[in-house]
């Protein structure tokens, strides 16, 4: 399976751009994509789910453009957005299998499809209770088994660790590390250890527009040789900040342990082993 995006663009009123002529190919496997607020990865992923229209361009799923024909990806996605909502009054099971008719999905199979993945998020104890009882990290974990329940070949997740623990955080990528192997996921996020962690590919955005799509470790080394430490007090860290691109700081007693960014280092520093977030962070402040 297959999606090239081709110039796609995204306008709003008369010179405001969501995206800009923005092109990518997406094969299976996981691909994250990074961005800092106003990047344009929501905009990115709503015209892939078809709930929005691009102003200019294509996007083509095996060759079939979704943007004139949208059911073509419709009946093989399952979209996870921000800011997913449930029934309160209704229980898991009642609600899935709500979803599951809108979705087309019904008969025998469904309840036992359902109850094999709630156990996957670790659900299946509380199912009978109504979803209003339960805590955003729950909701969060209905919205995952509401995604899976067609068994859909392209998996687009917009923020889908917001409000989950660290142990479910994980659970969640070992549910889509063993999902990977013949889908598309898309994984939409500003954690940068969610995407480090299972992440194919990496493709970082800025102001609407593709900055690099590359493997992990072919990004990772757009930072290889830049990045340092350094010690020093506080007055000195505020003025450091003015002259240098601080990734973190630290305090060590009186002092601050400072990871910077850097063509050339600064006195005193040692060179540090490149990470994704500091390629990240080079490529988006360049």
């Amino acid at each position: 399976m297959q999606l090239e995006i081709k110039n796609i663009s995204k306008k709003y009123g008369s010179n405001k751009f969501g995206l800009k002529e923005y092109s990518i190919n997406i094969s299976s496997g996981i691909l994250g994509l990074l961005g800092p607020n106003g990047a344009g990865k929501s905009t990115l992923i709503k015209i892939i789910s078809s709930i929005s229209k691009p102003t200019a361009g294509n996007i083509f799923l095996d060759g079939v453009d979704i943007v004139k024909n949208p059911n073509s990806i419709r009946k093989v996605l399952g979209y996870l957005p921000q800011d997913f909502g449930v029934y309160p009054n209704l229980n898991a099971y009642e609600f899935l299998e709500y979803i599951g008719a809108m979705k087309g999905i019904g008969g025998k199979g469904l309840r036992q499809r359902i109850e094999q993945l709630l156990e996957g998020v670790n659900l299946i104890d509380v199912a009978k209770n109504k979803l209003g009882t339960y805590s955003g990290g729950m909701k969060q974990r209905i919205g995952i088994v509401q995604v899976l329940l067609n068994d859909p070949k392209i998996l687009i997740f917009d923020e889908p660790t917001v409000g989950l623990d660290p142990e479910e955080r994980l659970r969640f990528r070992d549910l889509l590390s063993d999902l990977a192997s013949d889908r598309i996921v898309i994984l939409s996020s500003h954690i940068v250890s969610d995407i480090e962690s299972i992440a194919d590919e990496v493709a970082i955005m800025k102001k609407g527009e593709l900055i690099i799509k590359d493997s992990q470790e072919n990004i990772i080394n757009l930072a290889t040789g830049k990045v340092f430490e350094t010690t020093m007090d506080k007055i000195a860290l505020s003025q450091f900040k003015t002259n240098y691109n601080v990734v973190s700081s630290y305090r060590l007693q009186n002092e601050f342990r400072v990871r910077y960014i850097a063509e050339k280092p600064a006195e005193n520093s040692q060179l540090m082993t490149a990470t994704l977030e500091d390629a990240y962070i080079y490529a988006t402040k360049k």
